[in-house]
């Protein structure tokens, strides 16, 4: 039998937590879950034409650097 490969700091126990977490979470509480997730949200999805990718691109990355560099 293979043996379960796990990112580091996880282990058998620790994913079973986890399971056993969100199977017994109730609806009430996987909303509220969620709900507060979207209120910490920092970054998004948005469809962006191929031929535009570049130029978001180097944008995202001289925002990044600027935001660095106040730091």
């Amino acid at each position: 039998m293979k043996q379960a490969r796990f990112p580091a700091g996880w282990d058998e126990k620790r994913v079973q937590e986890v399971i056993e977490h969100y199977e017994n979470q109730t609806d009430e509480e996987a909303l509220a879950e969620h709900e507060h997730a979207l209120e910490e949200q920092k970054e998004t999805l948005v469809d962006v034409p191929v031929e535009l990718l570049p130029f978001v691109r180097e944008l995202i990355a001289k925002f990044r650097e600027s935001r660095d560099s106040r730091d």
